[in-house]
């Protein structure tokens, strides 16, 4: 179920340009303990490729094996640059990134084995568009990784996301009432994996596994703009 508040496409880029400076500065502790699991539960081989979307400054970045062939994507030009910074200092050249609208990837069908999403879902003006897409392009089979906020289904918390939505979608940061079993549904996801992480167990870290019925043929990895 879609929130009742809709994020734009412009107020998301505007609102991650501003806070691109700050980012790290203001998220990396806090959110660190969810990136952790979702790397550990992504489970990727050391041939798998890899698609982040939502990459953004690119913190997530040391969590991966050093081997792994990584392919980030951002709409954001600005949080892009401060991740191609991190791949530099991490000496990671098996690590490119790229401008690219999550709700229309320019990949081909299949292009990654495994795809991840980490607080990204709900900063998105179609939820269940981005979801389609991260199916398309993951293989059958593959882990599918979202690690997001979700509306509480605690009635006090639910009612107080609720109130909140209308304020905090405004500023494109992201919406709070954003139902995970709906939006799971919308898509044909099933999750085999729910854990509650970070502050207060307040996000919740899920992994699908990719059971679309399409071709095993795999495409090629293509792509948007560097544009950094």
């Amino acid at each position: 179920m879609r929130s009742r508040w809709h994020l734009s496409q412009k107020t998301v880029t505007q609102a991650y340009a501003f806070v691109s400076p700050v980012y790290d500065l203001i998220f990396n502790r806090i959110f660190y303990p969810g990136r952790v699991e979702a790397i550990k539960v992504l489970e990727p081989g050391p041939e798998d490729r890899i698609l982040e979307v939502g990459i953004g400054t690119g913190l997530n970045l040391p969590l991966y094996p050093h081997y792994h062939r990584l392919v980030g994507m951002d709409l954001s030009g600005q949080m892009l640059r401060k991740a191609r910074s991190r791949i530099c200092e991490l000496n990671a050249p098996h690590v490119s990134l790229t401008v690219m609208d999550a709700m229309r990837m320019g990949f081909a069908d299949n292009a990654f084995d495994h795809v991840l999403a980490t607080y990204v879902i709900s900063v998105v003006p179609d939820p269940t568009q981005v979801l389609q897409e991260i199916k398309r392009v993951c293989r059958p089979k593959g882990h599918i990784v979202i690690l997001n906020h979700f509306k509480s289904e605690h009635p006090f918390m639910g009612r107080l996301e609720g109130l909140m939505a209308p304020i905090l979608t405004r500023t494109g940061l992201f919406k709070p009432d954003l139902q995970l079993t709906p939006l799971l549904e919308q898509v044909s996801l099933i999750p085999d994996q729910i854990q509650r992480v970070n502050l207060f167990s307040g996000w919740r870290l899920i992994r699908c596994i990719n059971t679309k019925e399409t071709s095993l043929e795999v495409g090629p990895i293509e792509g948007g703009t560097d544009g950094l």
